[in-house]
């Protein structure tokens, strides 16, 4: 008979406390001898790649679920009752080989190891109205090989596969309690035994998910990882019988400990050659010769219907350029630079030249256009009549100095503008949304006074062309490149030390690539060699250090080149053009692009909200546009123009104004559009 005394349940007691003490002892010297290298290996003015291959030990807990029912346990006893289901714990001990390269989202793992599927099935009631309990301890040899997958190349990481497992214990303990109506019985003594007709052999496979938590930094060649994890086993292939209906699913929660060895990663001397600073990034400078072009650009400018007011004052700004009655027979549209304001307040002196002269163009438009009116909306968070007053200010300006009858000129009071920049869920930046609408709408219905193709309330002003010299085109500037840094970096940041050993810091940084003017680094010099420093914050709070040394030339002119700059005023917030621009850039500007021209489109956004946000707002301005031009290119028939699109945030090295004035910042919510002919 094959039936065992209590000698086999103190065979495994001892057994699981051997393997609970192998476990223990197995994490403890991993984490001593991790220890002790990462001692050994201080840290080094050197840089490793993260490994690829890794090796280590896994421990974890098996949550086994028992279905189905058993009841004929071997050829010597039956259970005189059948159990179902049950629950219980097990222990799952294996070594770990790993291969996950850090620039690829695919890897592979193998595991082979002790695993237990112990449990307890639940309490029956006999005939005899007596408990019975039914425990099994099934362990295995399983291994274990799984695909694994790095969604964005994260430490987060997917797994599965097969899994094959080689039955080694099968026993059981058959329990049989006291019927509680005689508890003077004598106890029935517990049944051992081994189970029959067990699988010798399980296939069925495992599905998961765990994440990497760096444990050392790439400044040391030997590196520790820590992996919790966890996993599921569904029932198919699970049967562990080949008679009756008993299966088994199992979810396992655990933590690996891996370790591998990083490559050293060495700079390249020529700085023009891409470098790796960090498994997902590439770090490289890209200094242009000079062009030897001086690009005369006839700039056509958006005037915007708006005059913005102080906080607490009803009048016009002194930043505002306001005649007297004797200058005006000497005023003209494209002469603004006579008349420029006391108080300019722009990197771009001459756009806000124009829009610092708004008064002046709307009343020297009135005067030649006797048949045209305004309405002047104030808004003021104050009240409607604080907004009124406001407007009378500016009505009191064109009477008193343009002579505008006041018949021609309406005024009206509101609380807040018809596009207010303050929404209901605004988080911050409150006190620079409030001063952009703390403004007087100059509205009208005048073709002579609007834009092409515009009408009604909210039409922006006819614009302003004028003829300028670029400093320096965009093409001219230096690029510092970092591939894949939106991804690995939480930011990055520039050092720029020339060979006089001075340093200029710029950034941080966010986006994949930085332009800046030439003649924002070397000043006045003509030529200088550089040592560019690249320095990023990983999102795991490693720093990466990168140099590569660099000539730039500044940009000087040279031959003429005629070019042309258009504008797109967007609205707070918003990445698509309001709808009039799209039929004025298909009638006016794609008509003046020429064969085998090239249209730099450039995005911009104002310092309000979040800088990342920022960055990919004007990204998309800059997509919206370039998306409106091709397709009316396209429609043309025409395929020989080449655009370059770019979004610069609220960068306020490239930013066309300052933003310490609404007025500023309601400019810097645009798209440039630059039109350059083929060279």
């Amino acid at each position: 008979m094959n039936i065992r005394t209590n000698n086999k349940k103190e065979s495994r007691k001892t057994h699981f406390e051997f393997l609970n003490s192998l476990f223990l002892k197995s994490l403890m010297m991993s984490a001593l001898l991790w220890a002790v290298l990462h001692a050994s290996l201080q840290a080094q003015d050197v840089t490793y790649t993260r490994p690829s291959w890794r090796f280590g030990i896994a421990g974890a807990a098996n949550v086994n679920f028992y279905r189905g029912s058993t009841q004929q346990l071997n050829a010597d006893f039956t259970a005189p009752v059948a159990f179902n289901h049950g629950n219980g714990l097990g222990l799952f001990l294996a070594p770990v080989l790993e291969y996950h390269a850090p620039n690829s989202p695919l890897g592979f793992m193998l595991q082979v190891g002790y695993d237990g599927r112990q449990s307890k099935f639940n309490k029956e009631i006999t005939l005899c109205n007596c408990p019975a309990d039914l425990s099994t301890n099934l362990s295995y040899i399983t291994v274990e090989p799984s695909l694994r997958l790095a969604p964005f190349n994260s430490d987060f990481y997917l797994f599965g596969g097969p899994r094959v497992a080689f039955n080694f214990e099968n026993s059981f303990t058959y329990k049989l309690g006291k019927n509680p109506d005689f508890p003077e019985q004598l106890a029935t003594p517990d049944v051992n035994g081994e189970l029959s007709n067990t699988r010798k052999t399980l296939l069925s496979m495992q599905i998961g998910a765990g994440y990497d938590i760096q444990l050392s930094s790439q400044n040391h060649q030997t590196q520790a990882i820590l992996s919790p994890f966890i996993s599921f086993q569904p029932y198919f292939g699970q049967s562990p019988r080949s008679i009756e209906t008993w299966n088994i699913s199992t979810l396992r929660v655990g933590a690996a400990l891996k370790f591998g060895y990083g490559s050293l990663v060495t700079e390249p001397a020529n700085a023009m050659v891409p470098v790796i600073a960090d498994p997902d990034v590439r770090f490289y400078v890209n200094s242009p010769k000079n062009a030897a072009v001086e690009r005369r650009v006839s700039e056509t400018f958006p005037l915007r219907n708006y005059v913005f007011f102080d906080l607490g004052s009803t009048d016009i700004p002194d930043r505002y350029v306001l005649l007297n009655r004797n200058q005006v027979k000497d005023f003209k549209e494209d002469q603004l630079e006579v008349f420029a304001p006391k108080k300019l307040s722009g990197r771009s002196s001459r756009q806000m030249t124009v829009y610092y002269n708004v008064l002046n163009i709307i009343g020297d438009r009135l005067g030649k256009n006797p048949a045209s009116s305004i309405t002047l909306v104030g808004s003021s968070e104050k009240g409607s009549e604080d907004g009124k007053m406001m407007a009378e200010s500016i009505k009191q300006y064109l009477g008193n100095v343009f002579g505008i009858d006041g018949s021609r000129i309406s005024v009206e009071g509101r609380n807040k503008p018809v596009l207010p920049s303050e929404q209901p869920n605004s988080g911050s930046d409150l006190t620079l949304l409030r001063e952009g609408d703390r403004r007087v709408s100059i509205e009208s219905n005048s073709p002579a006074l609007l834009m092409e193709f515009q009408s009604g309330p909210n039409a922006q002003l006819r614009p302003v062309e004028i003829a300028v010299s670029q400093e320096a085109p965009m093409d001219s500037y230096v690029s510092f490149n970092a591939e894949g840094a939106q991804k690995a970096f939480s930011s990055w940041s520039l050092e720029i030390r020339d060979d006089k050993n001075k340093l200029q810091t710029f950034g941080p940084y966010t986006r994949d690539q930085v332009n800046i003017p030439g003649k924002t680094i070397m000043g006045t010099r003509p030529q200088g060699d550089y040592k560019v420093t690249m320095v990023g914050q990983t999102k795991s709070g490693m720093t990466v250090r990168k140099d590569a040394n660099v000539d730039m030339v500044l940009w000087t002119p040279g031959k003429n080149e005629e070019g042309m700059r258009f504008s797109v005023i967007y609205e707070f917030d918003e990445s698509e053009a309001i709808s009039i621009y799209e039929k004025y850039l298909a009638e006016i500007v794609i008509p003046k692009i020429p064969m085998g021209g090239t249209v730099m489109i450039h995005g911009h956004t104002d310092i309000t909200g979040d800088e990342v946000y920022n960055q990919k707002l004007s990204l998309a301005r800059a997509n919206d546009v370039r998306g409106i031009l091709a397709a009316g290119l396209a429609k043309a028939g025409r395929s020989d123009v080449k655009f370059e699109v770019q979004g610069s945030g609220e960068d306020q090295v490239l930013s066309p104004f300052e933003n310490n004035y609404p007025e500023e910042r309601f400019y810097n919510r645009t798209v440039i559009i630059d039109i350059i002919p083929r060279k």
